[in-house]
């Protein structure tokens, strides 16, 4: 198996893993809040990187990767606007109404590739805008109910956006960078993100809930729901930096889109959920617009990689070309006869 064949493999699976851990703690925080009244998702986010950063410790102490140091200043950044983000995009929810953050949610990709075209040079072709635009159109028609405005809702949301945008592009960054794993990335920003989250995850939860998360009355049934959601967790938190490292932040906000649909449509036929034709149709459009999307990435991809081989293959034949290297001994020749006959002369003299 060629390198090209296992990195598009390795892709694949890091996006299989992303969905399925994605849809499958959503299904369990669901049943957290709705059914057992656990509300406090900042708080359980705090743990989430708690418990995935324990569970990388003990890895690296079983040597199932590497440690790999780097500038410190970058993972503490990192890790805190990580966490910021995290915590905006919560209050996001908290001071708006459940359109209004679908639609902060939908103006992430359109941030994101504005950044990374202003600041990074990235340029998106025609065929990757428009398979975007059909994206973010089906996932608005499906998702996007009531546009309440607010002006402390509209301004956490800019910020919750940007930070958010920042934080992926940096994970991508980063990785390329310091030539950095996804495992060893996530293993040494985890412990700021977590803590930044652990101070502020109490007081934001309160803040938005008016209850104490110390207060809570922890039966059995939550405490388990609690330590499933934090072990699927680790694989959540594993796989979005894995998925940004292998392919970039706009493919990760895809991919969130694509999870968004499946948990409506898992919502609909399996919890019975109220939905109506425009659900639907948002739903089947935003497939379209995945499907797009990621037939003109592979399609691109693939003519980037024909013209890199082009333009080696045409480097191996100039350098294994005779009659190029008999030239450039001629010339070689040439330019030593020329500078060493003043001496030759007068030597003879």
């Amino acid at each position: 198996m060629g390198e090209g064949e296992r990195f598009q493999l390795g892709t694949v699976g890091a996006l299989t893993l992303s969905v399925v851990s994605s849809v499958s703690i959503v299904i369990c925080n669901k049943a957290l809040m709705s059914s057992l009244h656990f509300i406090f998702a900042t708080t359980l986010t705090s743990w989430h990187l708690l418990v995935t950063f324990c569970s990388l410790h003990l890895a690296l102490k079983m040597r199932f990767f590497e440690h790999k140091a780097f500038e410190q200043k970058a993972v503490v950044g990192f890790g805190i606007l990580n966490g910021i983000s995290i915590g905006l995009l919560n209050l996001s929810l908290g001071f708006n109404s459940v359109g209004f953050y679908q639609m902060t949610k939908l103006a992430i990709i359109p941030c994101t590739v504005l950044l990374e075209t202003l600041f990074l040079g990235k340029k998106f072709s025609k065929r990757i805008q428009f398979s975007l635009s059909i994206l973010l159109m089906g996932v608005g028609v499906a998702t996007v109910t009531d546009l309440q405005l607010n002006a402390l809702g509209s301004f956490l949301s800019l910020l919750a956006v940007i930070t958010t945008c920042v934080a992926q592009i940096m994970t991508n960054t980063i990785q390329k960078k310091y030539k950095v794993s996804s495992t060893q990335l996530l293993y040494q920003s985890c412990p700021y993100q977590a803590a930044t989250l652990l101070i502020s995850g109490p007081y934001l939860d309160k803040l938005l809930t008016s209850q104490n998360v110390f207060a809570f009355k922890y039966t059995t049934q939550v405490t388990v729901f609690i330590v499933l959601s934090c072990l699927i967790s680790i694989s959540v938190n594993f796989s979005t930096f894995l998925v940004i490292g292998k392919t970039s932040p706009v493919t990760y906000q895809v991919l969130g889109h694509l999870k968004t649909c499946l948990v409506l449509a898992f919502g609909y036929t399996l919890l019975q959920d109220p939905f109506s034709w425009r659900n639907i149709m948002g739903i089947l459009l935003a497939m379209v617009g995945m499907i797009l999307y990621s037939y003109y990435c592979t399609l691109e991809n693939q003519q980037k990689a024909v013209e890199a081989a082009a333009l080696a293959s045409q480097a191996r034949e100039g350098e294994s070309d005779p009659l190029i290297n008999l030239e450039k001994g001629s010339s070689t020749v040439t330019d030593s006869v020329g500078h060493m006959s003043p001496v030759w002369s007068k030597d003879k003299d």
